[in-house]
């Protein structure tokens, strides 16, 4: 029980109910709205990838709000508030991900023209590896999205009064609904319109928050005085949770895994009318980030400016630190019916657009991978029904996932870094497909047991032997301002109660077990790849002969000093060079029962192809049918 007197905060009034409650309506009638519009296109394609006909606008909005979910606006200002604004180095690896995302990985997945990122898998090196990736991105999806709904539930319940599985089942609903009804296209107008809330919420704070703390000037202050403005800490230890290296670099992999391979995030690009859109849809998403990283951090130090001298969380007002954020904002604007709403909407805006995110990329990867695979006659109105009922499935399994999560107690911290644990493997296992044409299929499994034990192992032994508290406890925390209940105590207490560490710890738990979560993807990634190439080059490497062009961008063609005689011996036989491509695709032909297209020069082959689909599609067999969101069928060579 704590020794002071907790002042209390609001709770929600009728109007804050009005404002939420229009948050569910609106994402449900774009849902709705989306189904009478598209109601007579009925293929799996304009469900899934809503036809490739996006602009990159819309989808600039939808990666960024998919990008910021709820644990991002309660937890981001949460760990500026304890451990100082150093969080603002995550736009450096925001930087870099998008340009890789941009110039390496997506040019490949669009050119490719899959609708499952799995797909490139099979096409690059057999469907054995394909399944392996999808299983492990299925239950990577569905824990993680679980934890998402659960997570800001839970917090903002236990501060505002919020019902707790109200909000977990509505959103889960709600969610499904209106991705069952409207697909990829009111998912991402859906994000659009909720990116607008998030963005009002979190300057509402800022505003608010600044007027009580006499103006910006006096944030710098505080700040600078309590050392939450010491970003730069270049110290090489890799058991330091956070310094320049682990945002930096760390970072950089932890989020490529998301933005580079990830299927919600490439599901959105592949969505765009060409890969210049594409590409600008991930430039534009690259400002977005920027200014929900800056809201994120200059939240955490008004809210540490404000409570600079009686810490809530010290003094047991709250009994988890994510509850900081919610706490604040029933503090500050409790007084103005209608606003706290608003932030409660901010945050289950997060919410929503990564669970409608997660369920329509969970139902395209099912359909592709295996529905598609097992029944591949299968009409395009039964195809626009199944993937709408694996949206619902998904939906259900998402939601039953945060009743799971409310068991699990310290493990949820644990799973919120499952895409480092996940991703990093993943990006492994691409990077390997994409940069070396040597790389086989065996090399390609082997990589990714290895990269996904390197990941998980230190993640699960940090779990049960947690890191040293010197490692992890957060910067000064005063309570010398708080009410006391007993007035007789004058010892103000200045950090939480810290817990006497185990006795008994194996040689490792100081060391390995304590490694930096952000270090998890990295280690991941050069196992997987590493790995990879070394059991290719054991087994025999691939000749380049059977790999397609379009499905490569070996790492030699980064460097542009290397001469074109090392880069044609490290494309191992694939053909090389921009004016040989060229002839080749000019001279390439697709033939299925005699269909025969020239390439015209400057011409899209994928473009060509569809084009003479349309014309003579008799000439097809139902076992012959181009993809149906497929530019090139794997059967097509390049």
């Amino acid at each position: 029980m704590s020794q002071f007197a907790n002042p209390g905060v609001g709770t929600f009034t009728a109007w804050d109910y009005v404002v939420f409650a229009s948050l569910f309506v609106v994402s449900s009638g774009i849902g709705v709205f989306f189904a009478i519009k598209e109601r007579k296109k009925v293929t799996s394609h304009e469900f899934l990838v809503a036809g490739r006909q996006m602009f990159c606008g819309p989808v600039a909005l939808s990666l960024t709000a998919s990008f910021m979910s709820a644990v991002t606006v309660l937890g981001a200002p949460s760990e500026v508030y304890r451990h100082g604004a150093s969080f603002i180095l995550f736009c450096v690896a925001f930087t870099f991900v998008v340009i890789f995302t941009a110039e390496l990985f997506l040019p490949v997945f669009y050119r490719s023209g899959i609708a499952s990122t799995y797909e490139y898998l099979e096409l690059r090196f057999n469907r054995l590896v394909r399944l392996a990736a999808t299983i492990i991105y299925i239950l990577q999806t569905i824990l993680y999205t679980g934890i998402v709904v659960y997570a800001p539930a839970l917090a903002l319940n236990q501060v505002t009064g919020f019902n707790l599985w109200g909000s977990v089942f509505a959103t889960g609903i709600v969610c499904t609904f209106y991705c069952t009804l409207g697909g990829l296209k009111a998912v991402l107008w859906t994000d659009a319109f909720q990116l607008v809330v998030m963005i009002l919420g979190f300057l509402t704070v800022l505003i608010q928050g600044s007027i009580k703390l006499g103006g910006s000037s006096n944030m710098w202050k505080i700040a600078r005085n309590g050392q939450r403005l010491n970003v730069f800490d270049f110290n090489v230890d890799p058991l330091r949770r956070h310094t320049f290296w682990t945002l930096a670099v760390g970072g950089t992999f932890t989020w490529l895994g998301i933005y580079g391979v990830n299927q919600s995030i490439v599901q959105r690009c592949i969505s765009c009318k060409s890969e210049k859109h594409a590409k600008m849809a991930l430039y534009l998403n690259l400002l977005g980030l920027w200014v929900i990283t800056v809201c994120a951090v200059f939240s955490g130090l008004i809210m540490y400016g404000y409570y600079v001298n009686c810490d809530p969380w010290t003094a047991g007002f709250i009994s988890a630190s994510d509850q900081l954020m919610p706490y604040f904002v029933m503090e500050i604007l409790g007084h103005l019916p209608g606003l706290p709403g608003l932030f409660v909407a901010c945050a289950f805006s997060a919410t929503l657009s990564t669970v409608a995110a997660s369920i329509n990329a969970l139902a395209t990867v099912t359909y592709e991978d295996y529905v598609k695979q097992c029944f591949p006659n299968i009409s395009d109105k039964m195809s626009t029904w199944i993937s709408k009922g694996l949206c619902i499935l998904y939906g259900a399994a998402c939601t039953s996932m945060a009743v799971a999560a409310s068991l699990m107690g310290g493990i949820i911290q644990a799973a919120l870094s499952i895409h480092g644990m996940c991703g990093g493997p993943m990006l492994g296992l691409f990077s390997l497909g994409i940069l070396f044409p040597c790389a086989n299929w065996i090399g390609a499994i082997g990589g990714l047991a290895v990269g996904v034990t390197l990941s998980f192992w230190p993640a699960i032994g940090g779990l049960i032997y947690p890191a040293p508290a010197s490692k992890t406890l957060p910067l000064h925390l005063s309570t010398n301002s708080c009410l006391r209940l007993n007035t007789s105590d004058l010892f103000p207490t200045s950090l939480p109660t810290v817990i006497p560490e185990q006795m008994h710890r194996p040689p490792l738990a100081d060391s390995w077990y304590s490694i930096s979560y952000l270090y998890y993807s990295p280690l991941g990634f050069l196992g997987s790849l590493g790995a990879g190439l070394l059991l290719s080059f054991i087994s025999g490497p691939r000749h380049g002969a059977n790999v397609k062009p379009l499905l490569v961008r070996p790492f030699c063609n980064l460097f542009c000093f290397w001469s074109e005689k090392y880069k044609r011996i490290f494309w191992f036989g694939v053909l090389h060079g921009e004016e040989n491509s060229t002839e080749a695709n000019n001279e390439n032909r697709i033939s299925d029962n005699d269909l025969t297209v020239k390439m015209p020069p400057g011409k899209d082959l994928i473009d060509v192809y569809s084009q003479e689909a349309m014309k003579a599609p008799s000439a097809y067999t139902p076992e012959q049918q181009p993809h149906s969101n497929v530019g090139v069928t794997k059967d097509t060579y390049f």
